[in-house]
């Protein structure tokens, strides 16, 4: 397979290129392979199970989704006229649809797991912190957008508010006030929803790096230690 035939090549790479690449080369190539491979499964594992649950979005302030900032004065006027209940009732929807369409990106991560090149395997092993994030990032983009964005439509058309925004927010757009991407609430929470996957791949893949022997497997423990944490 792909992933264990990347350990020659792996290896030789970091020792010639990267300084922190000693300990590397202690690694036998499955031990390698292996470490690598449990790192990305533990990453999409951790992210898609903390947010695609009941208020997973909603929850956490770190991937909560707000409306865009160039709507923040529409809201404000909207509780000032006593519409709080459906702006929130907008904010609340974004999120659920958020949760709903997480659930489905762990056999996309997986695929990108399964297609991992000898370069995206080095650049994971040998790159900065956020490499198997960046990695999920580039590989995945396009195929959890398109699998997103249906999801998150079924959800927002049960809320007529999202139907206003469009039409006011597409107007903004067409008048250069706010970002086309975000003129269509669906496209935004869609694009809201893969930056919150991806922070929590970050956020599972750093404490990995800074703390290895806490990881909970020898192998992840033996790989990432030999890269000095």
């Amino acid at each position: 397979m792909r992933i264990f035939r990347l350990a020659a090549s792996l290896l030789l790479a970091c020792s010639l290129n990267f300084a922190h690449a000693a300990g590397l080369s202690d690694l036998t190539s499955g031990e390698a392979s292996s470490g690598l491979k449990e790192a990305l499964v533990k990453g999409a594992d951790y992210a898609v199970s903390s947010l695609g649950k009941e208020n997973g979005f909603l929850g956490n302030a770190k991937v909560k989704i707000p409306l865009p900032e160039s709507l923040k004065s529409v809201e404000k006027g909207m509780r000032a006229f006593g519409m709080g209940k459906q702006a929130d009732e907008l904010v609340d929807t974004m999120n659920h649809a958020a949760e709903k369409a997480v659930v489905e990106a762990k056999p996309i991560l997986m695929d990108a797991i399964k297609h991992m090149t000898v370069d995206d395997a080095k650049n994971i092993l040998t790159g900065g912190e956020d490499s198997v994030t960046q990695f999920f990032r580039k590989s995945s983009s396009d195929s959890l957008a398109q699998k997103f964005l249906p999801i998150v439509k079924s959800a927002t058309q049960k809320v007529q508010l999202a139907d206003k925004y469009n039409k006011f927010a597409g107007k903004g757009a067409k008048l250069g006030l706010i970002d086309k991407k975000d003129a269509d609430l669906d496209t935004y929470v869609t694009h809201k929803a893969m930056d919150g996957l991806f922070l929590m791949i970050a956020e599972k893949e750093k404490s990995i790096r800074q703390n290895p022997l806490g990881a909970g497997s020898d192998i992840l423990k033996k790989v990432f230690g030999s890269l000095g944490g």
